[in-house]
């Protein structure tokens, strides 16, 4: 029929002569198990032959591509290529128990498990590709036999022969004698061990049970792991960034600059276990987590946890890319810090375009190396990966698509980086798992300059393991960068207009943060020309958003770096208006910030934009009054259609009575816990808003008793919690269609066209473009404002 030796698990590709061998894909894909299971380490709640079940499971997940279909699917054969319809994993299960004769039935049984799962779920309905049950469950031995013929015995005697040799030389199962299988064996064995697979996962189990549940899931993700790095070929870091030499080297910087490790830093680096680090802005945090990292990182290690990965987690993307660049730069890790968000490969084209290439053949030579730095960063390449909560909380989902990430948090370091309080429905839902990642081997540092009693206390009742709490000394007098005022009229009134130009007259650098869209862009309208007047530049006057397309927001951040970045000695005045976006991680520095009220922790983050660096005297930080208005289909009122009413109204009273003082990080910390007291009203809201959610994203996304159960109708579930999604603009809808179709409408061109896309609120109507793929929106924008009104 063919030559068993030339038997492929792959089509060619490109200038291929040939697609990838079977045994080599299997090779690899075994080899990369070993890899993953290596990395991930023991995990305490998984069973003790678990890596060899995963490494097994690699080295058997294909074989079924033996089949003569499969061959000529993918044009192996010498006929045309034609669609075969059948599921090699499922064939793949005829090979276990001739290769694993020497195994028990139970192990058998669980390796089975990974084997046929890594494409497919087993039940479920409402997903894109169908379950595995209903495909074949009511196939008798006949029509299974006729499903997967014809097969050829020569070939399948010699690659059983090469899969039992392979087992055993790598130490996987005893040696024994060469087992010899034939067609017949084959299919009858592979529609027994199917059925009993159907047994065993497709009904729920017992909540005694779970264990079991949980090791599948992360059986499944640790072969599809596998199996997506040797079909890549990419290789992944096995060396971590963070490295002993770390601490000296932070030593030998801030030596040179007369500095040396404050008592916080040097407390944070003797901690094992979960630490929350609260300090004031500007006074070392990071350089403190990386410490108490680096001796966690290390301790791992040696119990054996593998090499864990450091999941460095923050709540806006502008503050992702700044963080990367800090990363590399303090840990002299270039091109080994990996970013973990949504817009990952539009961050990688926006650093390969900044030689500002024009040619549009440069432009798609830069797009597939991004592609391929984000392809190398889905498949787990980086030990060090900064994103947002959303990615590695979406492992939840499970099943083939979301497993390997899942798998991949086990035995792992997260730095949380200012934990808010005020939005305890996404705070619940972070909690929730991270209890979860506790029970995989998990360990936390989080971050804040201010972080309420009643957090912590959260935070301690969700882990199981003791969390310490690190700060400056009793007695250290926080920096005084900020005088306090608290302004009777609305940020958008004429008194705060014309307190605000008086105050670029004045030549300062100006911040403006409005709790919405619709207020900054009216601000900016008012006051971009005074700025610009002043200082004869246009950059003298910034707007910064949500709501700018991809390519666009990457140029405005530039701009804002250039011009305010904390520690220049050039000081420049001009303005800039933002909404939350400045809050977290943007090293900028502002003469004077006026700001709507909101929420205390976001206000307290605004003012850290401000006299940065506390080397001057303190710095006017003014708030504004609060308004509030209804929100549609909620009950209550928000300020600016944004933040709940009470925490708002909470904050604004106690501005109102420190109108004028100077303040602190350590003042506002107090102002925090009255807010969030558990006897006020709004202390008791809050904490059951977030044991419900903790709840419900536990009983939705981290119970195991349906570990192969398609989960895909919970996505939308999921992403709606998140409240966002993409759309281009109708003017856009050509150029969009037209970087699709670059390089054939391969996936650098997709790249291309996202940097067209513009987030929106969830709930905004968006005629879905079925072509393309995209919801498109009829709206009023331009590069320098973003978007404006939506007519749809």
């Amino acid at each position: 029929m063919y030559d068993a030796r030339t038997l492929r698990a792959k089509s060619k590709h490109g200038r291929q002569k040939h697609g990838e061998t079977l045994k080599d894909h299997s090779l690899t894909t075994m080899h990369r198990g070993g890899t993953v299971t290596t990395r991930i380490g023991r995990v305490c709640v998984l069973p003790e032959k678990f890596a060899v079940w995963v490494k097994l499971a690699c080295l058997l997940h294909d074989p079924g591509k033996a089949a003569h279909g499969f061959q000529i699917q993918i044009g192996n054969t010498g006929q045309p290529a034609k669609e075969w319809g059948e599921r090699h994993e499922v064939l793949s299960l005829g090979f276990l128990p001739t290769i694993l004769s020497a195994l028990p039935k139970e192990e058998i049984l669980w390796i089975a498990a990974g084997v046929v799962t890594h494409h497919r779920c087993i039940t479920g309905d409402g997903g894109q590709r169908p379950p595995l049950l209903p495909i074949y469950v009511h196939d008798s031995i006949e029509e299974f036999a006729a499903r997967f013929g014809p097969l050829d015995a020569e070939a399948l005697r010699d690659l059983a022969a090469w899969l039992h040799t392979t087992a055993v030389s790598s130490g996987l199962i005893p040696s024994g004698p060469t087992p010899a299988l034939t067609p017949d064996t084959l299919i009858r064995d592979a529609h027994t061990l199917f059925g009993e697979l159907m047994d065993r996962w497709e009904w729920e189990l017992t909540p005694e049970e779970e264990a079991d549940g949980l090791a599948a899931v992360m059986l499944q993700g640790a072969v599809t792991m596998a199996d997506r790095m040797a079909s890549a070929h990419t290789p992944i870091h096995t060396r971590h960034p963070l490295t002993s030499a770390y601490r000296q080297q932070l030593e030998t910087r801030l030596a040179a600059n007369g500095y040396r490790l404050r008592p916080h830093q040097l407390a944070a680096a003797d901690i094992s276990g979960h630490v929350i680090i609260r300090a004031w802005t500007g006074s070392g945090k990071t350089e403190a987590v990386l410490l108490w990292a680096l001796r966690n990182l290390a301790e791992m290690t040696e119990a054996g946890q593998g090499t864990p990965r450091i999941f460095y987690l923050l709540p806006y993307l502008a503050a992702i890319n700044a963080m990367v660049r800090r990363l590399e730069e303090d840990l002299q890790a270039e091109g080994q810090i990996g970013v973990s968000h949504s817009r990952a490969a539009s961050y990688y084209l926006s650093r390969a375009l900044a030689d500002e290439c024009t040619v549009k053949a440069e432009a798609l030579a830069a797009a597939r190396k991004s592609l391929a730095q984000e392809n190398a960063t889905r498949l787990f390449r980086e030990l060090i990966r900064v994103g947002t909560p959303y990615q590695p909380l979406r492992g939840t989902l499970a099943g083939p698509a979301h497993s390997a990430v899942l798998a991949d948090t086990a035995n792992s370091l997260f730095i949380l980086d200012e934990l808010h309080a005020y939005d305890p429905k996404r705070l619940g839902m972070i909690l929730a798992t991270m209890a979860f990642w506790e029970h995989l081997g998990g360990r936390f540092g989080i971050v804040s300059a201010t972080l309420p009693d009643v957090l912590q206390d959260a935070i301690r009742h969700t882990l199981k393991q003791p969390t310490h709490l690190v700060q400056p000394p009793e007695g250290t007098a926080f920096p005084k960068r900020h005088r306090l005022a608290a302004r009777p009229h609305a940020l958008r009134s004429d008194s705060a207009i014309a307190e605000m130009e008086a105050r670029l007259e004045a030549g300062e650098a100006l911040l403006v943060v409005a709790n919405n869209r619709p207020t900054a862009r009216a601000l900016y309208q008012r006051l971009a020309t005074t700025a610009r007047r002043i200082h004869g530049h246009r950059d003298a006057a910034i707007m910064l958003h949500s709501r700018y397309r991809r390519d666009h927001r990457a140029t405005i951040e530039n701009r804002i770096r250039d011009r305010y970045k904390n520690g220049q000695t050039a000081r420049l005045g001009g303005l800039l208006v933002a909404t939350q976006t400045v809050e977290v991680s943007l090293d900028v520095d502002f003469d004077t910030i006026h700001t709507a009220c909101a929420p205390m922790d976001a206000l307290c983050q605004r003012f850290g934009r401000v006299n940065r660096s506390g080397t001057r005297p303190p710095a006017d930080v003014i708030v504004h009054a609060p308004q509030y208005i209804p929100r549609k289909r909620e009950h209550g009122l928000f300020a600016d259609g944004v933040y709940p009413q009470a925490p708002v109204s909470l904050a604004w009273d106690i501005l109102q009575r420190y109108d004028g003082n100077v303040i602190d990080e350590a003042v506002i910390t107090s102002w925090l816990n009255e807010i969030y007291d558990p006897a006020g009203t709004w202390g008791k809201t809050w904490r059951a808003e977030l044991e419900q959610s903790k709840e419900k994203f536990t009983e939705a996304f981290l119970t195991w008793t349906e570990p192969f159960k398609d989960r895909s109708k919970l996505r939308k579930d999921f992403d709606a919690m998140f409240d966002g999604q993409e759309v281009i603009l109708a003017t856009d809808r050509d150029e969009y269609a037209e970087r699709l179709a670059t390089d054939n409408g391969r996936r650098p061109g997709r790249l291309l066209a996202e940097d067209l896309l513009i987030p929106v609120a969830g709930n905004i109507a968006a005629p879905w473009d079925e072509k393309l793929k995209v919801g498109v929106i009829n709206a009023d924008y331009d590069e320098e404002n973003g978007l404006g009104e939506i007519r749809n």
